[in-house]
C-alpha cells in the first residue's frame, strides 16, 4: 500500500467515524403524553430532569443545585405521540451523550404556561412519575416517559382570621391578553371581630422569590401579629408570575404589577375590610427589592418602608458585578468566576455563570429570569431580552440601557428634589453583612449615595447571612420603625 492510498484510506475512515459520531447520539428519551393528562395538541416547551441524588428531579433548585437538564420545542404534538430528547436538546451542563454515566432519577415536563411561575409546579402542567434510569455507554438505550399525571390548581381553603383576595385585574389582563388576578392572603387581628367598629392599619408583607401566600391555607392558629405594640391587617404579597417574582414593578415583559396593587387590589381591600388608611410595607430579598421600588415609585400611597435583605438596590454591585463598568458576568476581571450563591458571604457554592446557563434550559420563572422580565426590553421573540450572552457571560450593554430605570439608588439620586416631601425619613434598610448572595454591598452603596442626599433614611447592619439575620433583635427593631411610621402617619391626619 502506497503511503498516499494508506492516508486516503485514513481519511475515509475518519469521515465514516465522524458521520457516525454526527448521527448517533447515545441514549435517547421518548417522552409522550396520554389524552387522559392532555385531550388537545401541545405546543411548547418539553423539559426533561435527571438528577443522582433528588428522588423527584423536576423539584430540585435550579441555580443552586447541579443537575443534568435538557429542553426541546415542540409544536402540535397529539396525545400518545412521542418526542425525542437526544443531543439535539438544549442542554446543560453537557449534551445528553456526553452527561456522567451513573444512575439517575428522571422526569419530564411539559410546560403550559397557564400562569404559574415554577415549571414544575405550574398548574395544568403535565409530567412523569418519577424513574430510576442507568445511564451507561450503550448508545443504543432509550428510556420511555409517559406524563400521564396533572399539576392541580391550588385552592384557597379561609379560617376565621384568614382570607384570601383575589381581585380581577383588567390592567392586567389586557397586557397579558387573559383573564389576571391580583392575589394575596389577608391576616385579620385578634381584636377584628371583638371590636366591631375599630378600624386597623394595613401592614402589606412581601414573600421574597418563590414564596408562595398559599402557605397560610387552612392555617387556624394565624392571626395578625401587632407591628410592635400595633394591632394592623397583614396582607402577605407573594408576586409570583410566569417569569418569576414580578416585584410589583411595572415592567415591558410582566405588565403594569404596580398599578394593578396600587389601583386595583388596594381600593378592594379597603372596601372589603376595616382598613383605616394607614400603609406600611415590609419584605425580605425578592421582597425587600419590592417594598422599596413600591415606596420609592408610589411614595403618598404608602407611611412606612422596612425592607430586609434587599435584591440589589445599586447596578454598580449586582451581586458584586459592576453592570455600568463591566464587562463580562461571569468572570471577573483577574479571570476569576462571579459567585451568586455563597456560604457566609464568602465561600462560593454557585457562580453566576452556572445559574445563567442552567436557566437557559429551564428557560422560566427561575431567579435570573426574573431580573430579566422585570429589568429587560421585550425582544422582538417576545421574550425578555437577556442581560448578558448565556455561553459567554459578556454584558449586552444596549439591555443594560433598559435595566438603569430599575436601579433604585440611581433612580433616588437623579429625582430626589421631586421626592424628597413625600420620601424623606420613610425607608428603613436592614441586612447582614455576611449575606449569601452578597447583597449587602449595594447596600452600602445606596446607604452612602442616600447620607449625601440627607434622606433622613435609616440602615442597619448585623452579623449573619440572608438567612440567620432573623432574629427577635432584628424583627424588633423592623417593627419599631413601623410603629414609629404609623405614628408619624396618625399625626398628620
Amino acid at each position: 500500500m502506497t503511503y498516499l492510498s494508506y492516508m486516503l484510506k485514513r481519511y475515509l475512515l475518519l469521515l465514516f467515524a465522524a458521520s457516525v459520531c454526527a448521527t448517533s447520539y447515545g441514549q435517547k428519551f421518548l417522552v409522550s403524553f396520554p389524552s387522559t393528562a392532555l385531550s388537545g395538541t401541545f405546543s411548547g416547551k418539553v423539559i426533561l430532569y435527571l438528577n443522582k441524588e433528588n428522588k423527584n428531579p423536576k423539584n430540585a433548585m435550579v441555580g443552586l443545585d447541579y443537575f443534568p437538564c435538557f429542553s426541546i420545542e415542540v409544536r402540535d404534538v397529539k396525545p400518545g405521540s412521542v418526542v425525542v430528547f437526544d443531543d439535539k436538546a438544549v442542554s446543560y451542563p453537557a449534551k445528553l451523550s456526553d452527561i456522567e454515566r451513573g444512575e439517575y432519577y428522571v422526569q419530564a415536563v411539559w410546560d403550559r404556561n397557564l400562569g404559574g411561575r415554577a415549571i414544575s409546579a405550574s398548574p395544568g402542567n403535565l409530567y412523569s412519575a418519577s424513574q430510576k434510569v442507568q445511564i451507561t455507554k450503550d448508545a443504543n438505550a432509550s428510556f420511555t416517559l409517559s406524563c400521564d399525571q396533572v399539576v392541580p390548581q391550588v385552592k384557597f381553603t379561609d379560617t376565621k382570621f384568614v382570607k384570601e383576595l383575589k381581585v380581577a385585574s383588567p390592567l392586567l389582563s389586557k397586557f397579558q391578553g387573559r383573564e389576571m388576578t391580583v392575589d394575596a392572603a389577608v391576616l385579620l387581628p385578634k381584636g377584628y371581630y371583638s371590636e366591631p367598629e375599630r378600624k386597623f392599619p394595613v401592614v402589606f408583607s412581601v414573600f421574597g422569590y418563590g414564596g408562595d401566600y398559599h402557605r397560610f391555607s387552612g392555617d387556624t392558629g394565624t392571626f395578625s401579629r401587632p407591628v410592635d405594640t400595633v394591632e394592623c391587617i397583614t396582607v402577605w404579597l407573594d408576586g409570583n408570575c410566569p417569569g418569576g417574582h414580578s416585584v410589583y414593578a411595572n415592567s415591558d415583559n410582566n405588565g403594569p404589577w404596580g398599578d394593578a396593587l396600587t389601583k386595583e387590589l388596594i381600593p378592594q381591600l379597603e372596601k372589603t375590610y376595616r382598613c383605616n388608611g394607614a400603609r406600611l410595607l415590609t419584605g425580605h430579598s425578592s421582597g425587600g427589592w419590592t417594598v422599596l421600588w413600591l415606596q420609592t415609585h408610589y411614595p403618598e400611597v404608602f407611611a412606612g418602608c422596612w425592607s430586609s435583605s434587599p435584591d440589589p438596590v445599586d447596578f454598580r454591585s449586582f451581586q458584586r458585578i459592576n453592570l455600568y463598568e463591566d464587562e463580562n458576568a461571569y468572570y471577573r476581571k483577574n479571570g476569576s468566576m462571579n459567585a451568586m450563591a455563597t456560604i457566609a458571604g464568602a465561600f462560593p457554592v454557585a457562580t453566576t455563570k452556572q445559574c445563567y446557563q442552567q436557566e437557559l434550559v429551564v428557560y422560566r420563572g427561575e431567579q435570573m429570569h426574573s431580573f430579566n422580565y422585570v429589568f429587560s426590553a421585550k425582544g422582538a421573540d417576545g421574550l425578555p431580552v437577556p442581560i448578558c450572552d448565556p455561553v459567554t457571560g459578556a454584558i449586552d450593554k444596549a439591555c443594560f440601557e433598559h435595566w438603569k430605570s430599575y436601579d433604585i439608588c440611581a433612580y433616588l439620586r437623579g429625582n430626589w428634589p421631586a421626592l424628597e416631601k413625600g420620601l424623606q425619613g420613610k425607608i428603613r434598610v436592614s441586612i447582614g453583612n455576611q449575606d449569601n448572595f452578597l447583597l449587602n454591598y449595594a447596600v452600602r452603596l445606596l446607604d452612602g449615595e442616600m447620607k449625601k442626599l440627607d434622606t433622613r433614611f435609616v440602615f442597619e447592619y448585623y452579623p449573619g447571612d440572608h438567612f440567620t439575620i432573623n432574629t427577635p433583635e432584628y424583627q424588633g427593631a423592623g417593627a419599631k420603625f413601623l410603629e414609629g411610621r404609623y405614628a408619624q402617619w396618625k399625626g398628620m391626619k
